[in-house]
């Protein structure tokens, strides 16, 4: 009996299948799964981390650090030092800063933005609590600049004293528009408002915060996202993404939590982070409906020197003065070469 040759076995294979399936294929077909289930899963709300740090007993603030990879600052409540605390991706502390001329009366929030001049991070941090809703004659906002390494030290803050046009209130939400740089508080009432800070901010004098736009019931935190494009409103049920003061862009789930009290965005800004007060309290990742997530940026189309790729057929496309053959009749015609091919063996290894 003849053998046929393995070139010839393969010509034959491909004529029969109609396709071409390279080595790649299974490795290229799991990859696609795995990128998938990782999309899916990236899309569910999932607990993040635990604050693990025994001194941080009533976190009620979040911002992530604009700068360092993975790190989350937050603070306690009333009745601490006025420290906060950078914590890494596995909820340990990384940094204890200490602001070494600030008061901690009632601290509520806590903002990031980033220094388009130095391109440092800066951290807002909000004494802006007032349970008896006119106890303060005026709250206060200390500026920090982000420090470069993860390392304990003191810090030295800029204050900044506000009162509000239309009266005391309580607040514990902070934010930071980064493309103005303008602060706002929102407060936490019945009938909650967003405030806006002067432009400019000074030092000199007490600064007036004014209403401009209404809040939910009972905001307890509240935070820009990374491109300034929207920002998010806490409350101890849920979460609410606005466009601009009053323009709803969406309602986002809240995991069950013993405290709302925080809120962030990530630094992709397709998601959000938010936190409980007490001891080893949770931090969750929940992702933003696709309304309220970030539009991507075009990615520029790049010059190259190269040809096109062109589909799978035996010519260029049509126009390059090039006949296009359909691939039904390609296959046919390496169909009839195999078996001419085969042929051809089988006689001269026969003879």
């Amino acid at each position: 009996m003849s053998r046929i040759p393995r070139a010839a076995l393969a010509l034959l294979a491909v004529a029969g299948t109609g396709t071409v399936l390279p080595a790649t294929t299974t490795a290229a077909r799991a990859a696609t799964a795995t990128t998938t289930t990782a999309a899916w899963a990236d899309d569910r709300e999932r607990l993040l981390f635990r604050i693990r740090d025994e001194r941080v007993g009533e976190s009620s603030g979040l911002a992530v650090s604009p700068t360092h990879k993975g790190i989350v600052y937050t603070h306690n409540d009333s009745g601490n030092g006025p420290q906060i605390y950078a914590v890494g991706p596995d909820g340990r502390t990384r940094a204890t800063f200490t602001i070494g001329n600030a008061e901690a009366r009632d601290w509520e929030g806590i903002a990031a933005s980033t220094d388009r001049a130095t391109g440092r991070g800066v951290l807002w941090i909000a004494d802006i609590g007032d349970n008896m809703d006119g106890a303060w004659p005026d709250v206060s906002v200390y500026k920090v600049v982000e420090p470069r390494t993860m390392e304990d030290a003191t810090l030295r803050a800029v204050r900044y004293r506000f009162r509000y046009a239309d009266g005391p209130r309580n607040a514990e939400g902070v934010m930071v528009d980064p493309r103005a740089g303008r602060l706002y508080v929102v407060s936490k009432e019945f009938s909650g408002g967003v405030y806006a800070a002067p432009a400019k901010l000074r030092t000199d004098k007490v600064n007036v915060l004014r209403r401009v736009g209404s809040a939910p019931l009972m905001a307890t935190d509240a935070a820009y996202a990374p491109d300034g494009s929207s920002f998010v409103i806490r409350t101890y049920f849920s979460a609410s993404v606005y466009r601009s003061p009053g323009t709803l862009i969406a309602h986002v789930t809240m995991p069950p939590l013993r405290q709302a009290e925080s809120i962030a965005y990530t630094r992709d800004g397709t998601a959000l982070l938010t936190g409980s007060e007490g001891k080893d309290s949770p931090v969750y990742r929940v992702p933003l409906p696709a309304a309220a997530r970030p539009a991507p940026s075009p990615t520029p189309a790049r010059a190259s020197a190269r040809p096109r790729a062109v589909k799978a057929t035996s010519g260029a496309a049509a126009g390059d003065g090039v006949l296009a053959v359909p691939m039904p009749v390609l296959w046919l015609a390496v169909a009839v070469g195999a078996i001419g091919i085969i042929a051809f063996v089988a006689y001269r290894t026969g003879r």
